[in-house]
């Protein structure tokens, strides 16, 4: 049986798409402009006359990466995070889907205008402590909500789960080519040397494979964290899936470190990691609460990988940032943490 071909959609073909779905009128006038960095998939804002939205498709190839593939109904999970998660959302921290279209892969969202990314945000030392805990409260409403419901199937979304897992906790402790300084490209080498340490986090990869725990996220990086004037907003759920909660937490919890660590600073970072913390216990209750020492490792695991992996951020340019990123990533896996005012 032939495989259908997906239409990839263009900024000149998009107007007659949004047509023929119903979303504008036939004819009407409409402008297209590109939106956010386009690594992973084709995003467009479109215009008209009563408003703005946003069109994401996603294709085969990575947008800004086309020599990794990857399976294009992971834009299906995401849709559907967003559906289970609705009931969670007191907040409105998932943006609103208008159209889905799972034959073409592409979804129409609501346009959250010149909001501010999170990882903006800290890089300019900003107190993002409102964003931080909404964004952890919802966490915790969703994984306490889920836990322990039968969604594995729904979310069987391995492909995705495995490419990005690799990612974290297999190719920056393997050797590699990524385009790293001298230093830390001997720090890196180290790290991979450090039998115990590699062992510790294939565990760690191992458990986070599992499909079972909770209904997580999986991109819960500050890339993905909008700070529009309603509130914060979570983007991306492409890597849902039923797994470890811890992950999702530990994911938060680096990314509100790590620039004030980067910046030899880390007390702001550390502030704001604990008041993100307390929400999520808050709202997840002691039943469905993980334990801060297992969102510590994967904190630290993210902290290294956003260091020493493909997907290095701004903040640790530096080799002195790096370095001092890395050594509290080391310090989170293996001397985890009970408290967060133990950082």
């Amino acid at each position: 049986m032939p495989v259908r071909r997906q239409h990839r959609l263009s900024e000149a073909s998009l107007p007659g798409y949004l047509a023929q779905c119903g979303l504008i009128e036939p004819g009407e006038p409409v402008s297209v402009e590109a939106l956010g960095d386009g690594n992973i998939n084709w995003v467009r804002r479109f215009r008209t006359a009563s408003g703005s939205r946003v069109v994401k498709q996603a294709r085969p190839a990575l947008e800004r990466f086309p020599e990794y593939r990857a399976p294009t109904d992971r834009i299906a999970y995401e849709a559907r995070y967003t559906e289970v998660a609705a009931r969670f959302d007191h907040e409105g921290i998932c943006p609103q889907i208008l159209f889905f279209d799972p034959d073409e892969c592409v979804l129409v969202l609501e346009d959250l205008g010149d909001a501010e990314r999170l990882d903006a945000a800290l890089a300019r030392g900003a107190d993002v402590s409102r964003a931080a805990a909404s964004i952890a409260a919802f966490l915790g409403r969703v994984h306490s909500g889920t836990r322990g419901v039968d969604l594995a199937a729904r979310f069987a979304n391995d492909e995705m789960r495995r490419l990005h897992g690799d990612h974290i906790f297999r190719l920056p402790y393997r050797p590699n080519d990524f385009p790293l300084s001298p230093a830390l490209a001997r720090r890196a080498r180290e790290i991979q040397a450090d039998a115990k340490l590699v062992a510790q986090i294939d565990a760690v990869y191992a458990r986070y494979l599992e499909p079972h725990g909770a209904l997580v996220h999986g991109d819960v990086q500050a890339a993905n964290v909008m700070i529009a004037s309603t509130g914060p907003k979570l983007l991306d759920a492409e890597i849902a899936h039923v797994g470890d909660p811890a992950f999702d937490v530990g994911q938060l919890l680096a990314h509100l470190l790590l620039p004030a660590i980067a910046r030899g600073q880390p007390a702001p970072g550390q502030r704001v990691a604990e008041v993100a913390w307390i929400a999520y216990l808050s709202a997840a209750g002691s039943s469905g609460a993980e334990s801060f020492a297992a969102a510590a490792v994967h904190a630290g695991i993210e902290l290294m990988r956003r260091t020493l992996g493909a997907a290095r951020v701004p903040a640790v340019e530096r080799d002195d940032a790096g370095q001092a990123v890395v050594d509290a990533g080391l310090r989170l896996v293996q001397n985890p943490p009970t408290s967060p005012r133990q950082l």
